[in-house]
């Protein structure tokens, strides 16, 4: 390792952030400038990556979980070779660049994780981890090892204060996950104020107590990060990795460094000339030397023979493997073959009386016998959301090709991590919980929206139908919340039928995730329409699902367990009128007008919506002539379907509101 010409790199790329900045006068220069020996010995020396190919299979994953210091990224992607250019640092914060302020996947090359809210990339590293746990004990064999490498991680005090980090944290603990190692960028500072007026305790021994291997360094020596990080590649103890990095925030612009005042975009604003003078810099904006150009150069050439190398054994592999080549190939975008699919799901008997809980897990069986790839958690409560695969294994120290993810009680780690596998792409992932506890993953939930992640998310006692729990478990304004996150999927089947079409819906999705909205409570299935007609229809959002026999005079739209009620209604109503089911709102929204034209005609205006939850959303599809039946109050301790009856939920009130 070239000391001398890695400080004068991790200088130079203190300058690029604190001139990216200026430039912007938008940002945060704090992390760049502190931990900047960090990523001069992680790009400039030990990380086992390819610039040319950037999402190499086997390459070491690199989160950095504090993305607001985003510009300590971009300046060592740019440096090492990735395809960043240095007008790209230039362009920071603009528009249609690929420098957005916070990192974004698959906006930047070498950006394996949209981060932000702090503590979720500790929580996607956890995810990755996890994912490469399990692909290591699918792919590798006694022949051919094609993966070893490691996850790393970069926190801040932010992160580690933050809930979803420790519940990850302590997960990736039990699990023993040795290839994880979290660098944390310990400068006792946050934005308010120093670090003493909000945390006082001991984070080294919180940590050990979880079982992590922890280690303290001085983030500003190089030598003592490369042991550190050598230490904890090489590391046998079976614990991941954690390394208290103290660090001084804003290091190279004396006037603010090692204050809150270092943060932000002021002390680069402000004081961005002298920091150049400190820095050994020249009066030039975005300088890189020759040398160290050089340098990174090559060291690009030496990565990329490492990965020529690699890819040798992995030609054998495939060749020897042809089964597992392809699976891990085509991974988490595997295409679906819908009808196939659709096929290998037992149709459900006429009068079959199920909750879509329990036709969940009929329908996930030979679901996960067909895709391999699919892996199934629950938040502690496999034996209510129904979600376990049977023969699976569970995925457990020493048993790391189970399918199946025990998530414990931590529904924000579940939601972090759960996108942290489907960033890196192998596997499908979802995980469970009950629908009133969404809120405790909505971020993470909002950034598997954001970033485009097929994750499946199946959120069972879905409505006031939970009973007797009561408001505290009853759900009334849930799915709607989560039907206004931008794509997000929300799909709410009526019986088994439109169950096993939700199922296959999530999995032929892959441009973002999707809540599978289940009940607790038995619903017959609405034989109306046929079988297939119901898978069917799910896919489109909306279809007719009781088609008027006469002159239409009338729709009742409806969605899961109260499509039986629209259904009943409609019969005692006439035979002029029509019955709608509407699983999805995001997927029938996107169909033609032509489509959207035929299910609800513009010229039938007498229109009932009815589901058990908040009414807002309904008022798109009744319009202002139409009414809906919802619930705009929290609910009742009593049985479901005295709670059902007593806030609206039941054929005679649909009548009665028809009449009126």
């Amino acid at each position: 390792m070239n000391k001398e010409l890695l400080q004068k790199a991790a200088n130079q790329a203190r300058g690029l952030a604190i001139d990216a900045v200026h430039a912007c006068k938008s940002g945060h220069v704090g992390l760049p400038l502190g931990s900047a020996e960090i990523g001069a010995v992680l790009y400039g020396d030990a990380l086992s990556v390819n610039p040319d190919e950037p999402r190499w299979i086997n390459r070491d994953r690199f989160v950095l979980s504090g993305g607001h210091g985003s510009m300590f990224l971009y300046s060592w992607l740019h440096l090492s070779g990735f395809d960043l250019s240095l007008d790209e640092l230039k362009n920071f914060r603009q528009l249609h660049s690929k420098t957005p302020g916070h990192p974004e996947f698959m906006e930047t090359p070498g950006v394996e994780s949209t981060t932000g809210p702090l503590g979720q990339g500790i929580g996607n590293a956890v995810g990755f981890a996890v994912s490469q746990k399990m692909a290591a004990a699918k792919f590798n064999t006694a022949e051919h090892t094609i993966l070893d490498n490691h996850v790393i991680a970069l926190a801040g005090d932010g992160c580690i204060q933050e809930g979803v980090a420790q519940e990850a944290s302590a997960l990736a603990g039990h699990l023993h996950l040795d290839n994880l190692i979290v660098f944390y960028d310990s400068n006792d500072v946050t934005l308010d104020a120093m670090a003493e007026k909000s945390q006082s305790e001991d984070t080294a021994a919180r940590y050990e107590a979880m079982g992590w291997d922890v280690v303290t360094i001085d983030g500003h020596d190089l030598d003592a990060v490369a042991e550190a990080f050598a230490n904890a590649k090489a590391a046998t103890s079976g614990k991941p990795q954690f390394i208290i990095a103290k660090t001084e925030i804003g290091r190279g612009i004396p006037e603010v460094a090692g204050t809150s005042a270092g943060h932000g975009e002021g002390g680069a604003i402000k004081h961005s000339e002298n920091a150049h003078v400190v820095l050994g810099l020249p009066e030039d904006r975005f300088y890189v030397s020759d040398d160290v150009r050089e340098h990174f150069a090559a060291l690009k050439e030496s990565r990329v023979a490492a990965y020529n190398e690699w890819k040798q054994t992995y030609d054998a592999w495939a060749s020897a493997n042809a089964a597992l080549a392809a699976q891990l190939e085509a991974g988490a975008s595997a295409p679906v073959d819908t009808a196939g699919l659709l096929s290998q799901i037992p149709v459900a008997e006429d009068d079959a009386k199920l909750a879509t809980r329990a036709a969940g897990s009929n329908v996930l069986q030979p679901i996960a016998a067909a895709r391999p790839e699919f892996i199934s958690g629950s938040a502690d409560l496999h034996g209510s959301t129904k979600n376990y695969i049977k023969d699976g294994g569970d995925f457990l120290p020493g048993s790391e090709s189970g399918r199946n993810l025990l998530f414990g009680i931590r529904e924000h780690a579940m939601g972090a991590l759960l996108n942290g596998m489907a960033y890196d792409g192998i596997w499908r992932a979802s995980g469970a919980t009950f629908m009133v506890f969404a809120d405790y993953l909505r971020p993470s939930i909002r950034l598997a929206s954001l970033a485009g992640l097929p994750v499946v998310y199946i959120f069972t006692h879905d409505s006031v139908g939970v009973g007797e729990d009561g408001p505290t478990h009853q759900p009334v304004e849930t799915v709607s919340g989560l039907r206004v996150i931008p794509n997000l999927d929300v799909i709410r089947p009526c019986d088994t039928e439109e169950t096993a079409g939700a199922f296959v819906a999530a999995l032929e999705r892959q441009d973002g995730p999707t809540v599978l909205s289940l009940t607790r409570q038995g619903i017959p299935n609405i034989n109306t329409a046929s079988a297939d007609e119901r898978r069917n229809g799910v896919l489109k959002g909306g279809y007719i699902i009781r088609k008027e026999s006469s002159d239409l005079e009338a729709i009742i739209l409806a969605t899961g367990s109260e499509v039986q009620h629209a259904v009943a209604a409609a019969e005692e109503l006439g035979s002029g009128v029509r019955v709608v089911s509407m699983p999805s709102m995001l997927r029938f929204d996107a169909q033609s007008d032509e489509y959207r034209e035929n299910v609800l005609p513009s010229s039938c205006s007498k229109r009932i919506a009815i589901e058990a939850g908040v009414s807002g959303l309904w008022y798109k599809y009744v319009g202002l002539e139409g009414k809906v039946i919802g619930i705009d109050r929290f609910g009742i301790s009593a049985p479901g379907n005295t709670v059902m009856a007593e806030l609206g939920m039941t054929a005679e009130n649909v009548v009665s509101v028809a009449n009126s």
